[in-house]
C-alpha cells in the first residue's frame, strides 16, 4: 500500500464513521427507539448512545484534519494548488466540527442532568435539540461526501 493509499483510506473510514454513525442513528436507531421503548427509556438509551459513538466521532475529528492536510500535501502540493472543492470540504468540515462541539458541549451535559434528575420533558426538550443538530450535521456530512465523490471543479 502506497503511502497515499493509506492516508486516503484512514480518511475515508473517518469520515465514514461520523457521517455514517449520524445516518444509523437519524434514519434506523431513533425510529426504532420510538417504537420500541418508552420516553425515560428512550433517553437513557440515548445518553448511552451518544457516550460510546462521540468517542468514535472525536477520533474522526482528529484524524479528518491530519489526514486531510496530509492529502492536501500529497497529491496537490500545498493549499495554494488545492482545488476549490477540496477548500470547500475544509469548510465544511470546521461548521461540522463546531456544531458537534455544541452538541458534546452543551447539549449532551444537559441531557445527562435531565436524565440523571428523571426530568423527563426537559430531557425531552434536549434530546430534540440533540436531533435537530445531528440532522444539520448529517447533511452537510452527506454534501461533503457527495462533493469528495463528484470532485467538482468549480
Amino acid at each position: 500500500m502506497t503511502p497515499f493509499a493509506l492516508v486516503y483510506t484512514l480518511h475515508l473510514l473517518a469520515a465514514l464513521v461520523w457521517v455514517g454513525g449520524m445516518f444509523f442513528a437519524w434514519m434506523i436507531l431513533r425510529p426504532a427507539a420510538i417504537a420500541a421503548l418508552e420516553g425515560p427509556a428512550r433517553l437513557k438509551l440515548w445518553t448511552e448512545v451518544f457516550q460510546r459513538f462521540f468517542v468514535w466521532v472525536w477520533v474522526a475529528v482528529v484524524l479528518l484534519p491530519i489526514s486531510g492536510v496530509g492529502l492536501i500535501h500529497m497529491r496537490f502540493a500545498g493549499f495554494e494548488t488545492a482545488p476549490r472543492y477540496v477548500q470547500i470540504m475544509i469548510g465544511l468540515y470546521v461548521v461540522m466540527t463546531a456544531l458537534f462541539i455544541r452538541i458534546q458541549g452543551l447539549q449532551l451535559p444537559a441531557l445527562r442532568k435531565a436524565v440523571a434528575a428523571q426530568d423527563w420533558p426537559t430531557g425531552a426538550a434536549v434530546l430534540g435539540k440533540i436531533r435537530q443538530l445531528v440532522g444539520i450535521n448529517l447533511l452537510i456530512g452527506l454534501l461533503v461526501v457527495a462533493i469528495g465523490a463528484a470532485r467538482p471543479m468549480f
